[in-house]
Order: C-alpha cells, then sequence, then structure tokens
C-alpha cells in the first residue's frame, strides 16, 4: 500500500480559480468599452447557477435519506435547503442595485438568452413535483439538459419521497401517483396528514421543514418579480419571453399544496 502524502494543493488549484474567473465574458466588450453593470449580471446569475447544482444536491441527498427512513437527516437536509433559498432571495438586493438605464445598456446583447433557458432551474422546480412538458421547448437543440429533465420527469420527486415514507410508517395513503405526474391536492392525503400532525411528531416536524422550503421557493419567485419589475418594467422578458406578465403567473403556487390545504383543519 502507497502510503506517500498526495502532494500540496494550492487555494487556487482546489477551487480551480483560474477557470472560474474566467469565465465571465461580457458580451457588450466585444463591440466597444465594456458596460460595467454586465459583470455584476453574469457573476449574479452564474452564482444562482452554482447554489441551484446545491440544490439539486441537497435534494437528492434528502430524497435518499428518506429512502432509508432516516428523517432526522432528512430533515436536517431541507433546513440547509431552506437557507440556500434564502441565500437566493438575498441575491436580488444585489441585482436591485442596478438601475433600469444601467441594465438597457447591456441588455440587448442577451440576445435569446433568457433565465427560462436554466435548465438546473426547471429540474429542481421537477424534483420538487412541478412537473410539466411546455418548458421543455426552451431547451431544443440542447440535448443534454433535455436528457437530465427527461431523468426528472421519470424520477420520483420529494413529495413521492415523502408518501412511500409515510405508507412505511403505516400511513393508509393508497396507492403511489405516476412519478410523472405534478403534484396535485389529494383530500385522502390531506385527511392523513391532519391525524400525522396530531400524533406523530416526527412526521409533524418534517412536514413543517417541507412548508419551510415551499415558502422559501414562493419568496424566491416573489423577489424575482420584483426585481423583473423594477428593472424593465412591463416590457417583453429577454429570450421572448413575456416577462413581468408571465412571472407573475407563477405566484402563489405551492409545491406541497396538500401541507397548505390541512392549515384550517389544524
Amino acid at each position: 500500500m502507497d502510503r506517500r502524502l498526495p502532494p500540496p494543493i494550492h487555494y487556487s488549484q482546489y477551487l480551480q480559480l483560474d477557470q472560474l474567473l474566467g469565465c465571465q465574458q461580457p458580451e457588450s466588450a466585444k463591440y466597444g468599452p465594456a458596460a460595467h453593470d454586465e459583470l455584476l449580471f453574469i457573476i449574479t446569475h452564474q452564482a444562482y447557477e452554482l447554489w441551484f447544482k446545491q440544490l439539486l444536491h441537497e435534494v437528492d441527498h434528502v430524497i435518499g435519506r428518506l429512502g432509508n427512513d432516516d428523517s432526522v437527516r432528512a430533515t436536517r437536509g431541507l433546513r440547509r435547503i431552506l437557507t440556500i433559498l434564502k441565500v437566493l432571495v438575498s441575491q436580488m438586493d444585489v441585482l436591485e442595485t442596478m438601475t433600469p438605464l444601467e441594465f438597457a445598456s447591456f441588455r440587448e446583447r442577451l440576445d435569446t438568452s433568457s433565465g427560462f433557458q436554466s435548465a438546473q432551474f426547471r429540474e429542481f422546480e421537477f424534483v420538487l413535483g412541478h412537473k410539466r412538458t411546455d418548458v421543455l421547448t426552451s431547451f431544443d437543440g440542447d440535448a443534454d439538459a433535455l436528457s437530465r429533465l427527461h431523468d426528472r420527469m421519470m424520477s420520483p420527486s420529494l413529495w413521492h419521497a415523502v408518501c412511500d415514507f409515510l405508507r412505511r410508517r403505516g400511513a393508509p395513503l393508497g396507492e403511489a401517483t405516476d412519478v410523472r405526474e405534478a403534484t396535485a391536492p389529494n383530500e385522502t392525503v390531506q385527511a392523513v396528514l391532519i391525524d400525522l400532525y396530531r400524533t406523530d411528531d416526527v412526521v409533524a416536524d418534517l412536514c413543517e421543514r417541507l412548508v419551510d422550503v415551499d415558502e422559501g421557493v414562493q419568496e424566491w419567485r416573489y423577489r424575482h418579480v420584483k426585481m423583473v419589475e423594477r428593472t424593465i418594467g412591463n416590457k417583453p422578458g429577454t429570450g421572448g419571453s413575456s416577462g413581468v406578465d408571465y412571472l407573475s403567473t407563477t405566484l402563489g403556487r405551492p409545491m406541497f399544496p396538500d401541507l397548505w390545504a390541512i392549515r384550517s383543519q389544524l
């Protein structure tokens, strides 16, 4: 057995800083002096993508813990997911330091690129249970993104994992729904949840952490809408989207509707 210590690794090597810090290439610089605020726009959105990657990593971990009936670490993982969502919300404060005129100085250089094309965010929606096929058209021509989204579509969501965990604890939830279907309200599930809230503290705590995550996603959506409205008003969004009008339709839609529906009955 080779017991030699590995060679020391420098901070910049470990984080691959040369590659990371070389990824910010303002499009406006190709046509003259770079717009000052484009670097902020790029870095903020790259940071979002890194956090989306971590969110997917954490949700997959929670699903795995639930599959092993490890509610303690699953609950701990949900707390981490909520904390990351709060970081995502706080980044809106940075973007909102950019005025409409400052954004306009480079906006046309975005061409057809749009946040709608964030495959990782769509994966995050899918793994939480908000599955639908209409968003896939945004990824035509991106075989890797389509493959990942298809895998998420065909895999159990976090809510499926929660329900399977409850069934193994004896909860009479009935048969599992098709993993390809979006999470929808279910009165049978709601009745069982009400009883579990009153009799099973482990399940009640797990469900409350799911509500925390759901509220965190909704808070992020709201701040995103207001940031876009503040920056471009009612102008069409980049990539041909309808901008604020479309984003506003995403508000108030819970990821785990049964957990919200039972509030008035507890």
